[in-house]
């Protein structure tokens, strides 16, 4: 018996998301059946071919109606802009990847419900009412069967909460400060433009490193509620396409040594389940990590300790 998974936006995370099921086949159960996106069928299927930041992809892609097939496999595709009228129902769809970034609340997960699916996954952080936030490889295993609506959290949380986790087990953590520095995003002008809410953001994505905002520190309250009320976060943008670093400092409780910190990431990397914990000590640029699959990437070569208590530590993620 299939599980039937329908993706609701196909913007930059929910191709991602399509690209990357057919990149690393998912296979039965589960089956990916049905796409939602404003965008025409075509310019869908172009952008599933042809992608700016990875590259061709490697399978084939076809239009077949109102159906756009990969490798063979058929979903059918609507572009419907109110949820309300989605047709969960008639698709029987059991999953809804809710990639659109423009919902993040139970209620919009509700109307995913009432449309006839049967369970809901945001790709992005949520409001508290949800279900369940969960970062693979730190709190999946708290994830139970009366769970509906769950969110994945953000793309800096699952990077940087394993990283925490693992210094605080090993050494306690009394503060820290977190700066994300952030590949430019969709939200941001090519050339000056107007924003409704940020007047950086009215600057070109690829002339300035812009300051904006971040609520990091409350996915880590959340995801670790003994850290609660002991990081502050701040984000740059930065003029390139893709892959991030996040810039962790950290006071510890017990005083360690760079070699000893190093060799907690390579122990603690073979502790978490594959894909979520990685480390580096070769002499990379950020470029040299994009596509790559894990939450996140110690950069060994760049631990720096002050004392032997205050840490800094680099972790990069596309």
């Amino acid at each position: 018996m299939s599980y039937r998974v329908a993706i609701n936006g196909l913007g930059r995370i929910g191709r991602s998301v399509l690209r990357a099921w057919f990149e690393r086949p998912v296979g039965p159960p589960l089956e990916l059946v049905a796409l939602n996106e404003l965008a025409d069928i075509q310019t869908l299927a172009h952008l599933t071919r042809y992608d700016s930041t990875h590259g061709k992809f490697s399978g084939s892609v076809a239009v077949e109606g109102q159906h756009l097939v990969v490798n063979g496999c058929r979903m059918a595709v609507s572009h419907t802009p109110d949820i309300a009228e989605l047709p969960w129902r008639e698709l029987g769809v059991d999953l809804v990847l809710e990639c659109t970034g423009a919902f993040s609340d139970r209620s919009a997960a509700m109307v995913h419900l009432q449309q006839g699916a049967q369970r809901v996954l945001f790709s992005q952080p949520a409001e508290p009412d949800v279900d369940a936030t969960i970062v693979y490889g730190v709190n999946h295993q708290s994830l139970r069967p009366e769970h509906r609506i769950v969110s994945n959290a953000s793309c800096t949380t699952n990077c940087i909460v394993p990283v925490i986790q693992v210094l605080n087990e090993a050494f306690g953590i009394e503060h820290g400060v977190i700066t994300t520095i952030h590949s430019a995003m969709n939200d941001q002008p090519v050339i000056d433009a107007y924003h409704h809410t940020d007047l950086r953001k009215t600057r070109s994505a690829f002339q300035s490193i812009i300051p904006v905002d971040t609520g990091l520190a409350r996915g880590i309250d959340r995801l670790l509620p003994a850290l609660a009320g002991r990081f502050e976060a701040q984000a740059m943008r930065v003029p390139v396409v893709n892959v991030s670093a996040m810039d962790l400092t950290v006071m510890l409780q017990t005083g360690s040594s760079r070699e000893a910190v190093n060799a907690l990431f390579r122990e603690a990397a073979t502790r978490f389940p594959p894909g979520v914990l990685g480390w580096t000590d070769e002499p990379l640029a950020s470029c040299d990590f994009n596509h790559d699959t894990r939450s996140a990437i110690v950069d060994l070569s760049q631990t720096r300790l002050s004392g032997d208590r205050l840490l800094k530590v680099l972790v990069w993620f596309d």
